[in-house]
Formats: C-alpha cells, structure tokens, sequence
C-alpha cells in the first residue's frame, strides 16, 4: 500500500485497546507539560497579538478554551492561539526532530472540546498523530534545519491532521485525505527563529490540521499520493533527496513513541543548548568563580546545533533563546538559565553583554548515531584571567531527555513554575491532578 494510504489506514484502525500503557503514560505527560507551557506562554506579545488580530471582539464565545482561562474562540483559532502560546517560551517538549506537543495537544485538545470527546480519544489521538509525525521522519537521511525548514511546521500539521482525523473517527479514505491536505499546509523557515513566527508555526500547524480533518470529513479531496509522489512531501522537503518514498509504512510497529519518548525541557531556550548548560552548571557549581574573572568560554558543540544557535550578540529575549553565548552568560552570572533570564531587561544588563564575546563556539562532525544532528558529547571549558582552565564535564544527554527523564516530581515543580509565570498557581495542584487522571475525564470538563 502506498504511504500516504498506509498512514491512513493505521490512524483508522488503531484503537485505544491496540496502544500500550507506556505509550499513554509519555502523551499524557506531553498533554501535562505543554499545558503548563502554554498557560506560562499565554501573555507573551506573539499569541496575543494573534488573539486581538483572530478574535477582534475579544473571544468570549466558541467551541474552545484558549490556555484554559474562561476565554473562548471556535476550534480552529483556538488550536492556532494556543499552539503560539505553547511555543511562545521554547520551553515545550522536544522529539522527532522538533516540538511534537506544542502542535499536537493545542489541535487535539480544542477539536475534542468541540467533539465532547473523552480524554482516552484525546491520548489516542495524540498517539496516532506521534506515529505519523515520526514515520515521516525515520524516511529522511538528511537535516531539515540544514536546509532551511523548521521541522514542527512541516512535520506538524501532517501529525496534527491525522490525530484530528482520528478524534472524528474518519474512515482510512477520508484520513488519507486529511494526511494529504496537512502535507499542503507544512511551513515554517529556520530564519524566522528568535522572532514571533517561529512560535507561530506551531500555532499554524495546529490549526492546519485541524482543518484538515474537518475539510476532509466534509468530503475535501487530496492526492493519496501526497506523501510519496516524486513531487510529493517527502521529495519536497527533503535536504539533498536522500528520502525514502517507497519502503512500507511501519508505523506502530513497534510504536515509535516507546522508542524515541519525549525530552522534557529544563529551559526555555533552545534544546541546542541545553547539554551545554548542564555542563557549565555543573563546572559552576563545582568550581566558583566571580564572573568577572572569566577571560574566555570555549563550547564545544556539533555544526548542527551551531547553525540553528544564529544569535551571537542577542539584545532580547527571543533573540537569547537561540544564542550559546548568551546560555553560558546566564549559567556563569546568575546560576541558571530560567524564565527571568529570558528577558529583554536580563539579556540587556551590562554584565551580560560584556560576557557574550567572550564565549565562543567551536564546532565538529563527531555525530551522536542515536541523535544525528548533535555530537557524541557538548563540552564547555572555562579559562580565568588568572590562566587557570576549568574543564566541564562531557555531557551526552540533557537532564529531561527521554532516556534520563524527569520524575513527577520535577515534572509538577515545572508545572508550577509555568502556572505561576501565567498567574495561574492556585490552580497548578488541581490542574496537574486532573491532568494525570486525564483518560476518565472529558475534554469539556478538562478544559472548564
């Protein structure tokens, strides 16, 4: 079968029973972080500008809640709001070569509260749109980033076609045909980062598949060859061609999400990062220092993680999000690299900027075969202005990665963290509580 009807076929046919408990237990703790991310990113400038410009009555009525407040708007603009506001931060969870939740739960969350679905049809759903997502990413040898594509806004409105798809119960045919028209609507350039638009991706996203879907139920045609046509999807996006258009479709088999899990993010910066805060929180802890006696940061990184981290002298926030110099300016002067630091009025501070050009990148090939586009290990070395070199640990994975995650534990003190940022913390206890038991509670009491 080809794949785009493959696909189809798969998020027709897979039921809740079919899904093993550990694949729900990593969408449920997805659907838990992106929540908390999306209620701390809800008063950012990029979802709300967003809002006034979709709702320009000010959103009070609709089929959705936008970042479970009592504000409201239909489905499809709430998926794009809440999407924005999930990846507004950059602080939401990482596979599959980008964010997958920051575009699955806003689409998949909205529609079922238009749907009345229940929250076993809302894990489902984020389950087959996963499998999809990362079926289409095991097909390409390349680096999307490399070539200029932000992989959460191609990859996620296919993702999010077929988790909607699979909360309207579509037949295999009209799930092709929401696969395909989300493949039409994939975007999303690297040159945009650091600015509103890349989170806006993944609110488009979101609300590209949610319209897929629903275009598709009500009998919107596609190619059910998208995906696989020479001049298809994977042809189109794919870096040097080095795409495969005709192995069969396994997705499910086994289920990439027990495989590849989700990586929880201690910062809200980009994951390119954060194995290099690891180190230089470590070699600060270890070895205090006035930063003022720092005469140069050396950081060893992949080519990779260097081209998407464009941002050598940032002047804000968003700007900081993808600059090493500023992720070991923040580690070595205040400790940590939190939500405060990711201000304007932080990155601007004197002794921040004076820092930045002191910290320098050095970058190699040595790729990590389980994780391509990083090397086997980052490595920050430190000398002082007294000549002595401090050298950081070498750190392979990130703390939060899929394979050393977080316990609930931290998972809820990051939930809390987020409520409180969204002026939320009275509700975080309660919120995360219902979060967890999610599987009996439907969508519209969920939300409420």
């Amino acid at each position: 079968m080809e794949l785009t009807r493959a696909l189809g076929a798969f998020v027709a046919d897979i039921t809740a029973d079919a899904i093993p408990a550990e694949a729900f237990r990593i969408a449920r703790m997805g659907l838990i972080d992106c929540v908390g991310v999306m209620i701390a990113g809800r008063d950012d400038d990029a979802p709300q500008i967003l809002r006034r410009t979709l709702l320009p009555n000010g959103g009070t009525t609709g089929e959705a809640s936008l970042y479970f407040s009592p504000l409201r708007a239909p489905a499809p603009e709430a998926a794009w709001i809440n999407g924005t506001a999930a990846h507004a931060l950059d602080f939401d969870d990482v596979s599959l070569r980008g964010h997958p939740s920051t575009v699955l739960v806003p689409a998949i969350m909205a529609e079922a509260e238009a749907l009345g679905a229940t929250g076993a049809e809302i894990l489902t759903a984020y389950v087959a749109g996963y499998e999809v997502w990362a079926e289409l990413i095991r097909r390409e040898r390349g680096m999307l980033h490399s070539k200029g594509w932000h992989p959460t806004g191609v990859m996620g409105a296919v993702g999010a076609a077929a988790a909607c798809a699979k909360l309207h119960g579509l037949d295999a045919e009209r799930t092709t045909m929401a696969i395909a028209l989300g493949a039409s609507q994939s975007a999303g350039l690297m040159a945009n980062f650091g600015t509103m638009t890349k989170p806006f991706h993944a609110g488009r996203s979101a609300h590209a598949g949610l319209m897929a879907a629903r275009l598709a139920k009500g009998g919107f045609t596609a190619s059910p060859d998208a995906l696989e046509h020479p001049q298809g999807f994977l042809a189109a996006v794919s870096q040097h061609g080095e795409t495969d258009r005709t192995a069969p479709c396994t997705a499910g088999a086994p289920f990439r999400i027990l495989t590849e899990g989700l990586s929880i993010k201690k910062f809200p910066a980009c994951y390119c990062t954060h194995r290099a805060i690891d180190g230089a929180l470590a070699l600060v802890r270890e070895n205090p220092f006035p930063h003022t006696d720092v005469a140069t940061v050396e950081v060893h990184i992949s080519d990779r993680f260097a081209t998407i981290l464009r941002n050598a002298r940032p002047q804000t926030g968003l700007e900081a999000k993808f600059s090493m110099q500023f992720a070991m300016s923040a580690s070595i002067i205040a400790g940590r690299v939190g939500l405060p630091e990711l201000t304007d009025r932080f990155v601007q501070r004197p002794d921040v900027q004076a820092l930045l050009p002191r910290v320098s990148v050095v970058t190699n090939q040595d790729y990590d075969p389980e994780s391509p586009s990083g090397s086997r290990f980052d490595q920050v070395i430190v000398t002082l202005n007294s000549g002595q070199v401090i050298t950081g640990p070498e750190v392979k994975r990130a703390r939060g990665h899929a394979t050393i995650p977080l316990s609930d534990g931290e998972l809820f003190e990051k939930f809390r963290a987020c409520l409180e940022v969204g002026g939320e913390a009275a509700r975080a206890t309660a919120l995360f509580d219902r979060l967890l038991t999610i599987d009996s509670i439907p969508a519209r009491q969920l939300a409420a």
